[in-house]
């Protein structure tokens, strides 16, 4: 038997004993799969379980979900990060319901909003049984490292020789199964780093463990680089309100609220390393509560400082900026980095008071 012929009959043997139970994989509605597959774009299972939950509580339909605001799903989706996931989730429910139910193949189902190729074929592949190759980071690990493989999986002839060699894999029958099985396999036991191949299945005729390549495959080209990001933030206290303004379209926190930058309170560009004195010259009762919170992004590494101001009388705000009662900000979506340091605030008011 060629590798290729015992590659799937071991992982199927393999996910037999081994395989994940996750609620999604109980049922072949589609809205509770596409639910699974957008929330875990990006997110680990361990992550995204819990809003999975959440989301099929509060909308337990499509019909549901597309008839929600904006605002409400930004903020069940509040802490999970990469928030035009949530945004094109709530438009791609109106377009099913709008088309009457989901597509049923994976070439279809890219229609949706935010739905790429992998997502499409996972959806069709579990939901619709469709004999389609899922094809995902867990994937492309184990298949790089199995076949010996160093065409890069970010490069167009790479990704396409990879989803090629997967169409040829896939099984006539279980292929769904056989879906699950090697993402699992990839997430459980090819892991990214320091696998541990002696417990694996395929190690005999595995071309990474053969020749030492494990830790170098599956190979990427680009590197993404970081840009740092230093912002200032201020919570303004009045009367048990403070300052808020909703992030406009162009930018990764979208429809997210904030606090107050200490740039639009004082009018005037700050120099690093001089936020905390040039606040003072203003605002002498301003206390600094968060220093450098490191925030890391796909793309940036954001650098954030938190100031406290109780004010004595109100001032006219910036535009967009209104006055939010503190007592309801958890009903305004606000960003991971956001949420960490309104409990820095916490932390000091408590202390304080």
């Amino acid at each position: 038997m060629s590798k290729e012929q015992q590659f799937a009959p071991t992982l199927l043997a393999w996910y037999g004993i081994n395989g994940r139970e996750l609620p999604w994989r109980k049922t072949t509605n589609p809205y509770f799969i596409w639910l699974s597959e957008i929330i875990l774009q990006q997110t680990r299972v361990e992550q995204g379980m819990s809003y999975w939950h959440k989301f099929v509580e509060h909308y337990g339909t499509v019909e549901q979900l597309a008839a929600a605001s904006e605002d409400a799903v930004l903020l069940l989706w509040q802490g999970l990060g990469y928030y035009s996931r949530a945004r094109n989730m709530r438009v791609a429910a109106q377009q099913v319901v709008e088309m009457g139910g989901f597509p049923t193949t994976s070439k279809e189902l890219q229609q949706l909003k935010g739905v790429g190729v992998y997502t499409a074929s996972a959806i069709a592949s579990f939901a619709f049984n469709e004999r389609v190759a899922v094809v995902d980071g867990n994937v492309y690990r184990v298949l790089a490292r199995y076949f010996g493989i160093d065409a890069p999986i970010d490069d167009r002839k790479g990704k396409e020789l990879f989803e090629q060699l997967a169409q040829r894999l896939l099984p006539h029958k279980d292929s769904a199964q056989y879906n699950q099985a090697i993402m699992d396999f990839g997430a459980l036991q090819c892991v990214p780093a320091s696998p541990n191949c002696m417990q694996c299945p395929l190690v005999e005729t595995c071309d990474a463990f053969r020749n030492n390549k494990v830790a170098t495959l599956p190979v990427k080209q680009k590197k993404v680089k970081k840009q740092n990001v230093f912002l200032n933030y201020v919570y303004l206290q009045y009367k048990g309100k403070t300052a808020l303004m909703r992030r406009g379209k162009g930018d990764i926190w979208n429809g997210l609220w904030q606090p107050l930058l200490l740039e639009d309170l004082l009018q005037q560009p700050i120099e690093p390393s001089t936020e905390c004195k040039t606040l003072q010259k203003h605002y002498p009762q301003a206390v600094q509560v968060v220093k450098d919170l490191k925030h890391l992004l796909t793309h940036r590494t954001i650098f954030a400082n938190m100031f406290f101001i109780r004010l004595e009388q109100e001032i006219t705000l910036p535009e967009p900026y209104q006055w939010v009662k503190e007592d309801e900000i958890e009903q305004y979506a606000h960003s991971r980095l956001v949420e960490l340091l309104l409990e820095k605030v916490r932390d000091y008011l408590g202390a304080n008071h």
